[in-house]
């Protein structure tokens, strides 16, 4: 499995600690945000046109893409804790299968529906650009995660 596949993984499951050890989780999601907006400012290099058009797009994108992501998920996992999956019948199983499935397809529906909406104000060089800038950010979140981990 590549790191591409692998980080979006990672990075749900740390979102996911976030929200377990923190009261604040609406504060550190704010933060993540911040962090996210001043990372690809730099790295996109937008106009004040582009920046004025991308950032309502990208922000409703990524407000969709961590309910389906985490608030989904969420419930998810949940019902895969401890010993509850030993007691999942297979009717059950199946069913939470089709559900975790569809969420999957849902987001391949809406980051094929942002990029599909993206290109009106991007051009192709800085989606790219873009793509490029999501996975650095989320390693750089992953590596700040880790060491501040370390550091305990």
């Amino acid at each position: 499995m590549d790191l591409k596949k692998i980080l979006p993984i990672l990075f749900m499951f740390l979102t996911f600690n976030f929200y377990a050890q923190s009261d604040n989780f609406k504060d550190k999601k704010e933060q993540i945000r911040a962090m996210k907006v001043a990372f690809f400012t730099t790295e996109l290099d937008l106009t004040p046109s582009e920046a004025e058009k991308f950032w309502p797009i990208y922000n409703t994108f990524d407000d969709r893409q961590f309910e389906l992501r985490h608030q989904k998920m969420k419930g998810y996992f949940k019902r895969m804790q401890g010993d509850n999956l030993d007691k999942l019948s297979e009717k059950e199983a199946s069913a939470l299968l089709d559900q975790i499935q569809d969420n999957e397809e849902d987001l391949y529906n809406l980051r094929k529906k942002f990029m599909i909406n993206i290109k009106d104000v991007l051009p192709a060089t800085k989606i790219l650009k873009l793509k490029k800038a999501e996975e650095d950010f989320n390693r750089k979140l992953l590596q700040q995660y880790k060491d501040k981990g370390s550091n305990r």
